[in-house]
């Protein structure tokens, strides 16, 4: 989901000049925002998110194909067909583009030759199960936990250090499991009961389908495996923890930590052998892990791996196996009834394996340099606004305001795209062999995130394509990313009304700032290193206000039986709240620069930022997939993070004249403020 980050950017004041308003009409007429998605029978005060966004969610169905439906959506589907017809093309004509040209088309060109794929059957699927078959003890069992493509589960990634965000470590934690995360496991109740079922017949079903003998038994002991795995699972929770999840451990306290995952052989196989330290996530899950390891037999062991091999490459192989797979993980598990047009996922096959080749044509194509040129102008109209409330609000003392002045101070925002791209020159694709492709693709990125490690950590490096609808906040870099495709409306509009934009793109960037300050990016300084810059005085009463927000949202109930978990989303809404509070900010300043805005169909400025906000998120979504939000993700659904988020903010009661007795109406003592 987009708002997962943070930013920075100099001292302009100005933010989109109604001259420049003048220049064209909004791509949302009369002011930037859909009006006729308004429900105006519903008061703003008891369901702000069903007043914007009701009269749409009434009249739109969610697609077959698709697990919600809203501007997220409406969106991909424009970026689906632009990136289309850049593949489709080089597809045509591989030859035109040079290297690149070749590589994608024939990477898209493989994923759509069905018939080529129901030719070869499971035969792709030999050399890499024969590997699986051929293993004799829990080294070698080993040795393909740390090989590319296999599962694992400890997984080893690799990430700039926290405490020296300079250099690169090498990061173990917790992994293994089939189904999202450890509730699928472990809840009680018939509908959890019906997913362990369901899950089974899949492990089952999946191995008939690959031609495995004895499908049955093996299904019942690779899922009796994978809750043990689930019972040492760490909560999600407890996994965005940082100060838990920050363990370096040298080879020594490795060996003693967790012997029997052997730790030297492991690493060694993975490209890692010179690496001296290693910092372990979840530590007792990785500690259990490693005597299951030990004590479960090598042949469960063997059947777990070559289930997941299949299972994890299922959209790869003949379509028997990728229905079975789409009808166990979207079908069951998130209620969508049909899969998606085959061209979209190799749209979105071909954004995974060579994205940032793709992403420099649709830049070409389609980013105007005056975005770049407007974000920048934005930006810094919401730092000044940000660093106005930390200069002069209540709660912090002065030695933690001036660390977070300077934090602020050294925030580096990115927009659009990288400085450079990828060179993707050296990656094998070929157009008969889909499966070979996709594996080839993951030991590349793997193979690049060791020729990284090996020098420091590049700044100029991103983890989005440009071409993708979202935005991210990296604590390590102190830096924010807005990639060009969500630099389009209805976030971002040039023509907009400076109100839309505001309480848009503007609130979507006070967010990523804001996760510079939240429950666990604050726990960063202005270079990205993982240091407790903050008295413990103005931390008491920051966390005073964290617990306040924690136990707002872990009363919602956005399903029957499955409430919001206020502490794993709780740095997400805090984002929320503080981006819109410094958004709002932001856009006072604009107004007190270039005077109060006009009425505009009865809506004043402030009603319309308000809105723009509201109908920044509009969503439908299918039950299934909500549960599974619900259950594993840190951002809360839609329509409380535009109710969870408004209720708490003063401007918004006076705008809308919300009043005692309106559903969403709390006591301003009951209010959260983040600034």
């Amino acid at each position: 989901m987009k708002r997962n980050l943070l930013l920075l950017a100099a001292a302009s004041a100005l933010v989109i000049a109604p001259a420049l308003a003048a220049q064209g009409k909004p791509a949302f007429a009369p002011w930037g925002v859909d009006l006729s998605a308004m429900d105006n029978g519903v008061k703003p005060g008891d369901d702000f998110f069903d007043y914007v966004n009701g009269a749409w969610a009434k009249r739109t169905e969610i697609a077959p194909d698709r697990t919600f439906v809203g501007i997220d959506s409406v969106l991909n589907d424009q970026l689906d067909k632009d990136v289309r017809s850049i593949v489709e093309d080089m597809a045509k004509n591989p030859t035109q583009s040079g290297r690149i040209g070749q590589q994608v088309g024939d990477f898209y060109a493989s994923w759509m030759d069905e018939a080529a794929i129901a030719a070869k059957g499971t035969a792709p699927l030999k050399p890499y199960l024969d590997r699986i078959a051929a293993v004799k003890d829990k080294g070698e069992l080993l040795d393909l936990f740390a090989t590319v493509g296999y599962e694992s589960p400890v997984g080893v990634a690799i990430y700039p250090d926290l405490a020296t965000p300079t250099q690169y470590a090498v990061y173990a934690g917790q992994g293994g499991l089939g189904m999202p995360n450890r509730d699928y496991y472990l809840l009680q109740g018939a509908k959890y009961d019906a997913y362990r079922a369901a899950y089974r017949a899949y492990v089952t079903k999946i191995q008939e389908l690959a031609g495995m003998t004895d499908a049955a038994a093996k299904a019942d002991r690779i899922v009796a495996l994978e809750t043990a795995i689930a019972k040492v699972h760490w909560t999600p929770e407890q996994s965005r923890d940082i100060d838990k999840i920050y363990n370096p451990m040298d080879r020594a306290k490795l060996k003693a930590f967790a012997p029997q995952l052997d730790w030297d052989r492991a690493l060694a196989k993975s490209g890692l052998g010179d690496v001296k330290s290693v910092v372990v996530t979840e530590t007792s899950a990785v500690q259990e892990i490693g005597k299951l390891v030990d004590s479960v037999p090598l042949s469960t062991w063997k059947d777990y791996l070559a289930y997941h091999f299949v299972s994890d490459h299922a959209a790869y192989l003949p379509k028997a196996i990728d229905d079975a797979s789409f009808d166990f993980f979207s079908k069951t598990l998130r209620d969508v009834p049909t899969q998606r047009d085959r061209w979209k996922r190799g749209v979105s096959l071909v954004n995974g394996a060579l994205g940032e080749a793709v992403g420099q044509i649709y830049v070409e194509r389609h980013y105007p340099a005056e975005s770049d040129r407007q974000m920048g102008e934005l930006i810094a109209n919401i730092r000044a606004a940000l660093q106005e409330k930390i200069e002069t609000n209540s709660w912090m003392d002065e030695p933690t305001k001036k660390e977070a002045v300077a934090k602020l101070a050294a925030f580096d925002p990115r927009t659009g795209h990288p400085a450079k791209y990828i060179d993707y020159s050296s990656l094998k694709v070929d157009r008969s062999d889909l499966l070979g492709n996709v594996m080839r693709s993951n030991q590349f990125d793997w193979d690049l995130l060791l020729t990284r490690m090996k020098k420091p950590v590049d700044r100029t490096l991103w983890d989005m394509t440009p071409q993708t609808n979202n935005a991210y906040y990296d604590p390590t870099q102190n830096q924010i990313t807005f990639p060009a495709a969500i630099l389009q409306p209805p976030y971002f509009d040039p023509n907009a009304d400076p109100a839309s934009n505001y309480g848009s793109i503007g609130a979507t960037i006070g967010h990523e700032i804001g996760h510079g300050f939240d429950d666990q990016g604050r726990k960063f300084d202005g270079t990205g290193k993982l240091r407790d810059w903050w008295t413990a005085a103005t931390a008491q009463k920051y966390d005073a206000h964290a617990a306040a927000l924690v136990k707002q949202y872990d009363s919602y109930e956005p399903v029957p039986g499955v409430h919001i978990k206020g502490q794993l989303t709780l740095g997400e809404n805090l984002g929320d709240l503080g981006g819109l509070e410094v958004a709002y900010a932001a856009y006072r300043r604009y107004v007190a620069q270039h005077g109060e805005p006009p009425v505009i169909g009865g809506l004043t400025g402030d009603q319309r930022f308000f809105i723009a906000f509201g109908y920044s998120w509009q969503t439908k979504q299918r039950e299934g997939a909500l549960r599974a939000q619900l259950l594993t993700n840190e951002h809360s659904p839609a329509k409380y993070r535009v109710n969870g988020v408004v209720r708490n903010v003063d401007a918004w009661y006076k705008a809308f004249n919300v009043k005692p007795g309106d559903k969403l109406y709390l006591p301003p003592e009951q209010r959260v403020h983040v600034w």
